[in-house]
């Protein structure tokens, strides 16, 4: 049994996101283990950049309500207790809806070897962030 060090909690950076966005790591998928485990809260407008995980992700909503939007243009709903699992390699982004702050708790797998585990690209554009919403 181990009890791991808690990390001070950390802005996320600019290069992957749009707003106000803090984390705090609670599990860095250290060897043997490959889970990543980040509690990330997210002020009213801000979300992540474009990106795509090699092996998914899931996304379980704490408090708030997130948006998690697709390159087809749908931009998901999700409320507290609820969780969204992102397939492999599907390009998407989360974040907060403009008028509430979100906390979510965000889970992905290291790959294990040296290919990269998540692949940022281009910021979310105002207007798919405002995209029509849906609940799945």
């Amino acid at each position: 049994m181990e009890f791991l060090k808690k990390t001070p909690t950390s802005r996320a950076p600019a290069e992957w996101f749009t707003g106000d966005v803090w984390w705090d790591v609670i599990h860095p998928g250290d060897a043997p283990s490959r889970l990543r485990l980040n509690l990330v809260r997210f002020a009213p407008g801000a979300r992540t950049a474009w990106h795509r995980h090699a092996l998914g992700q899931t996304l379980h909503v704490i408090s708030g309500i997130a948006l998690i939007g697709t390159r087809d243009g749908t931009v998901f709903e999700a409320r507290p207790g609820e969780t969204v699992s992102c397939p492999p390699g599907e390009e998407h982004w989360h974040g907060a809806a403009p008028d509430h702050f979100m906390e979510h708790l965000a889970m992905w797998e290291g790959t294990g070897d040296d290919s990269p585990e998540t692949v940022w690209a281009e910021h979310v554009t105002d207007d798919s962030y405002a995209g029509p919403r849906t609940r799945a």
